[in-house]
């Protein structure tokens, strides 16, 4: 039997006690991952395509997005995942401080597969994030990197 193979996660956050407090609560989950943080939307973008420092980077099984971002804001980055065919398909889940209707309905509209805002309480935070993880790392089934980096190659001709 293969060993599994932990999530791959991508969390793009600019706030230091929101990442810790992050990954921490990801840490004590149920399924293993690896939290890889960035600190900005151009980071991301970079991460995502592999470029530069990230040239070595595995590809994220699922990406937390913070609206809220210097130098490329995640409006930005989100809207350059979905727009990417190499992308498109890695699950975005928006995790920010905005609970402004106007930021929920453009992140729907740009494809984000869903939208959290983070609550200001600590225990709610936290309840917040461990329910990401139960139910994107424990139900929902995740696309391989393979199979979206498959998507995107070319299909042969039909006989």
């Amino acid at each position: 039997m293969e060993p599994v193979q932990p999530i791959q996660i991508l969390l793009v956050e600019d706030q230091p006690a929101d990442v810790r407090l992050t990954k921490e609560v990801l840490a004590e989950g149920k399924v293993a991952n690896d939290v890889h943080v960035v600190n900005d939307g151009e980071q991301a973008m970079a991460f995502l395509r592999r470029q530069g420092e990230f040239a070595n980077s595995p590809r994220p099984d699922l990406v937390l997005l913070d609206l809220n971002l210097p130098r490329m804001d995640g409006r930005e980055v989100l809207a350059e995942i979905k727009s990417d065919p190499e992308l498109m398909a890695m699950p975005v889940i928006v995790l920010t401080t905005s609970a402004a209707e106007r930021d929920v309905l453009d992140a729907y509209e740009q494809r984000a597969n869903a939208y959290v805002s983070k609550p200001i309480d600590l225990d709610e935070f936290v309840a917040a994030v461990a329910s990401i993880e139960q139910f994107w790392l424990t139900f929902v089934r995740l696309p391989e990197p393979a199979r979206s980096e498959l998507r995107t190659a070319p299909r042969p001709p039909r006989a």
